[in-house]
């Protein structure tokens, strides 16, 4: 719908992006129960898709993430590290859009948002 979503996404640190591990938050309330949460993030590049990742965060079965079995209506907020290899990104402007599903086939959205992330300077 066209109501705006409350939601929340802070990354530590902003500046810093090859350090080996990023902190963080995340705050969301979200409009349906999240029993199924498929991510689809999709990064745009000078007209090119640089980036296209699926995740199925919560399957209703042994989930491990905080925001599966969310009731409508119920403020989440969760901190958590990203950890891992980082994907290098050159001087530029980058679109970014997150979708979020609570089904597989990717028909029922539950949340878009689409932000641009600047990236001021080339990694040394």
């Amino acid at each position: 719908d066209s109501t705006a979503h409350a939601f929340m996404f802070n990354l530590t640190p902003c500046g810093i992006v090859n350090k080996s591990v990023w902190s963080a938050t995340l705050t969301w309330i979200p409009r349906s129960d999240i029993i199924f949460l498929k991510i689809v993030v999709t990064i745009w590049y000078d007209g090119a898709k640089a980036l296209h990742w699926k995740e199925i965060l919560c399957s209703g079965t042994d989930d491990e993430y905080s925001v599966c079995g969310k009731l409508k209506g119920e403020t989440m907020t969760t901190e958590f590290d990203i950890k891992g290899a980082r994907t290098k990104f050159p001087k530029g402007s980058y679109n970014i859009i997150l979708q979020a599903f609570s089904d597989d086939s990717e028909n029922n959205m539950v949340m878009c948002l689409n932000f641009t992330m600047t990236v001021k300077q080339d990694d040394f």
